[in-house]
């Protein structure tokens, strides 16, 4: 491990945070889309739900270069950090999320493929209304798996 595990918790806390604000932020233009029915809000929302991937995505990065010191490469290196979080590495570190984590956050993810090398307007509302509906758990599966690692971090620097 390169750096200090307390510092990579703090920054762990830290986007965690934000991320819990685009969570918030989504369920309110959730609410408004759904009572408007009106597209231009469910294209915000995807923005959004774009948004909450990259900023776990983000927290898996730092991890990926702190701890375990690779960095996925390739066209595919989304899907394969992904994976890696989701893998025991136990000469280093525990899985960072739960196979349950992994399977919600793999949807968030092919969806910001979709939003980043497409177009909002050919958007389907009606996966964006799916994997809005699933957010909120999503993001608390997220938190609980990250707020373990932050334990691991905390144990590590004090053995």
């Amino acid at each position: 491990m390169t750096g200090n595990p307390h510092a990579l918790a703090a920054r762990i806390s830290r986007h965690l945070q934000d991320v819990e604000q685009v969570v918030q932020h989504s369920e309110v233009v959730n609410r408004e889309a759904i009572k408007r029915d009106d597209k231009i809000y469910f294209e915000a929302l995807a923005l959004n739900l774009h948004s909450f991937y990259l900023g776990v995505e983000r927290i898996f990065e730092d991890i990926a270069r702190t701890i375990d010191q690779e960095i996925p490469g390739g066209s595919d290196w989304h899907r394969l950090l992904l994976q890696q979080m989701a893998s025991d590495m136990s000469s280093i570190r525990p899985r960072i999320i739960s196979e349950t984590t992994y399977q919600c956050l793999d949807e968030f993810r092919r969806f910001r493929h979709v939003v980043r090398h497409g177009y909002t307007t050919h958007l389907k509302i009606k996966s964006v209304r799916d994997l809005a509906a699933g957010l909120h758990e999503c993001f608390t599966a997220v938190q609980q798996d990250l707020n373990s690692f932050i334990q691991f971090l905390h144990q590590l620097a004090n053995d």
